[in-house]
């Protein structure tokens, strides 16, 4: 048991080890910018809330109302903190490709920390408390994301008000944001433990919705 136990911890000790090699691509940025951005549009676009925009005048014209669903405001406070919320994720070192971001402990330090409560010394260059603190790789991942959101905030609001037919991915990344050769990860969906790769043909159902949640990358 022990020996297996020293297998585990060199396996995986190797895998984090050079997981910080490999920093995120644009389209891992584009792709999970978007999908905490949908996320939380979603959430915000259930409200019955009626707006009253304008000032009252002397004149008595009375200030306009607008619904909160279709209104700047709740974009605005959808994209307020978007980034902050990709400090949430995890590398899941275990999955190939943009599916390594997701939320959730991942399997490898899952199985690091159940070696540490058998007893067994894990060293991975930082204090045991920390490990649980946003990776390298995460953080840069937030950096690439204001960014992004910086320099086309005017495409995210094109979107908003004239094309939401579209899928804000598609429309964002793919059209505007990315080149055709850097969209590869556009295509890489969840299924299942194993981290496979697959197209989102054959993930999404009769309704164009994909099976997996945010969290689910």
């Amino acid at each position: 048991m022990e020996m297996f136990a020293i297998l585990l911890l060199c396996m995986f000790s190797f895998v984090l080890a050079n997981q910080e090699e490999r920093l995120p691509n644009k389209c891992e940025v584009c792709k999970l910018l978007t999908v905490e951005l949908q996320d939380a549009l979603e959430k915000s676009g259930r409200s019955k809330e009626v707006l009253e925009i304008g000032e009252v005048l002397d004149t008595g014209k009375r200030r306009r109302k607008i619904k909160y669903n279709t209104s700047e405001t709740r974009l605005t406070e959808a994209m307020d903190n978007i980034c902050e919320r990709i400090l949430q994720y995890k590398v899941h070192a275990e999955r190939p490709g943009s599916l390594r971001y997701a939320k959730g402990t991942s399997q490898t330090m899952n199985t690091l920390k159940n070696l540490v409560d058998k007893g067994v010394k894990v060293e991975l260059g930082v204090p045991y408390e920390l490990w649980d603190e946003p990776s390298v790789e995460v953080a840069e991942l937030k950096r690439q994301c204001e960014t992004m959101l910086e320099e086309h905030e005017e495409v995210v609001e094109n979107w908003y008000f004239h094309r939401q037919e579209e899928k804000l991915e598609k429309f964002f990344c793919a059209t505007h944001v990315l080149r055709d050769s850097d969209q590869e990860c556009l295509s890489e969906v969840w299924r299942g433990d194993l981290g496979m790769k697959g197209s989102k043909e054959e993930s999404e159902g009769e309704d164009g919705r994909q099976t997996h949640d945010a969290g689910e990358l």
